[in-house]
C-alpha cells in the first residue's frame, strides 16, 4: 500500500508509540504535539493511511471542528488488528467525527480495503474486489458528489502508470519510482513523504511487516525501511532531532530540494543509497544489525547531502 502525502506541513518525522493493545510507529508532523499520526503501522501488522476528500461532507458541522483524521489514525493503530477492528473503532467513536477522508488499510490477514468516510458513516470498499487487484485513490470519492472532485489529474496519472506494473511481484522501489518521483500533477511542491507497507501473508509474524519510508521531498530523500521492534528502534535521523522537531534527514532533503527543485531533484544518487538497504535488509535482522544498517544508510546519504551543497568561494 502506498501513500504519497502532500501538505502544506513539509516538516516530518517518525515517531514510536506504546498503545492501549499494540506498539506502533507513524508519520507526524514534525510540530505535533501528541495524538495524531498521518500514516502508520502497528505489532499486529496494521498498516493505515488516508487522502483528504472534498466531496463527501453533507453537513453544517463547522470548519474548526473538521481535520480529525490524524487522530482517528492514533487511535486505530493502537487498538486495531484487522478491519473489522476498525470499523468497531469508527462505530464507538462519537459522531460528528470530524472527518472527511479515504482510509486505507491493509492487515496480517490478507485484507485490505480502503474506506469513505464522513462524520456520520462510512462506504468500505474491498481491494481484492477490484480489477486487477489494486485500488488507485487520490482527494476524491466514489460515492461522492462527483462536482466537488479534486486530484482528478492525479487520479488519472497514476491509474495509466500502474496498468504498466505487475502488482503481484512490484516492490516498494518499483512503486516509489514509478509514481512518487514521476513528476508533475502527482509529484508537487507540497510533496513530503512517500510511504510503501509491505505486509504479511497470512500466519506470518505481523513484526516482520515494513513501511518503506521517504521522509521530506521524493527525489531528494531515500526510503527507509521502518520495522517495529520490542523497543523503539526507529533509526536517529527519522526521528526528532535535538536542535528541534524536524528529524535530519527531512530537513536534509528539503534543503536539497531548495538549491536543485523538487522535480529535478537528485534521484540517481538517492538511489545509490537505497541499493545498500535493498541488498542488506532482511526482515528477520537482528535489531542491532538493523541499527548498523541504518547508520551505513544514513551516513552515505549524508555524504551525498554534502557534496550536492554548492561550493563557497572565499
Amino acid at each position: 500500500m502506498l501513500k504519497h502525502r502532500d501538505t502544506q506541513e513539509l516538516n516530518n518525522r517518525i515517531q514510536w508509540f506504546k498503545g492501549p493493545s499494540y506498539n506502533f510507529i507513524g508519520l507526524v508532523n514534525s510540530s505535533s504535539k501528541g495524538g495524531e499520526v498521518w500514516s502508520g503501522h502497528n505489532s499486529a501488522g496494521f498498516c493505515i493511511m488516508n487522502t483528504a476528500a472534498y466531496d463527501l461532507k453533507d453537513d453544517d458541522v463547522p470548519e474548526e471542528s473538521m481535520g480529525k483524521e490524524g487522530e482517528v489514525m492514533y487511535k486505530a493503530l493502537g487498538v486495531c488488528a484487522n478491519l473489522r477492528d476498525f470499523e468497531r473503532l469508527l462505530e464507538s467513536l462519537p459522531k460528528p467525527w470530524g472527518v472527511e477522508a479515504n482510509f486505507g488499510i491493509i492487515d496480517a490477514f490478507g485484507e485490505a480495503a480502503y474506506y469513505e468516510v464522513n462524520n456520520h458513516s462510512y462506504r468500505r470498499y474491498d481491494v481484492a474486489d477490484e480489477p486487477g487487484g489494486y485500488m488507485v485513490v487520490t482527494n476524491f470519492t466514489r460515492s461522492g458528489r462527483p462536482e466537488d472532485r479534486k486530484g482528478v489529474d492525479r487520479f488519472e496519472k497514476a491509474s495509466e502508470i500502474m496498468k504498466g506494473i505487475d502488482v503481484s511481484v512490484a516492490g516498494h522501489s518499483e512503486i516509489i519510482n514509478s509514481i512518487s518521483r514521476s513528476g508533475k500533477p502527482i509529484m508537487r511542491d507540497i510533496s513530503s513523504s512517500s510511504t510503501v507497507f509491505e505486509g504479511v501473508f497470512p500466519g506470518e509474524d505481523p513484526l516482520q511487516t515494513v513501511a518503506w519510508t521517504v521522509l521530506g521531498c521524493p527525489t531528494t530523500s531515500v526510503y527507509i525501511p521502518l520495522k517495529i521492534f520490542e523497543r523503539d528502534h526507529i533509526p536517529y535521523f527519522m526521528k526528532e532531532y535535538k536542535d528541534g522537531d524536524n528529524s535530519q534527514i527531512c530537513s536534509q532533503s528539503l534543503v536539497i530540494k531548495g538549491i536543485y527543485g523538487f522535480e529535478k531533484g537528485c534521484v540517481a544518487e538517492c538511489q545509490e543509497v537505497e541499493n545498500i538497504s535493498d541488498s542488506k535488509f532482511s526482515r528477520n535482522m537482528s535489531s542491532s544489525a538493523y541499527d548498523r544498517l541504518m547508520n551505513k544508510i544514513y551516513r552515505k546519504y549524508r555524504l551525498m547531502y554534502l557534496r550536492k551543497l554548492p561550493k563557497v568561494v572565499r
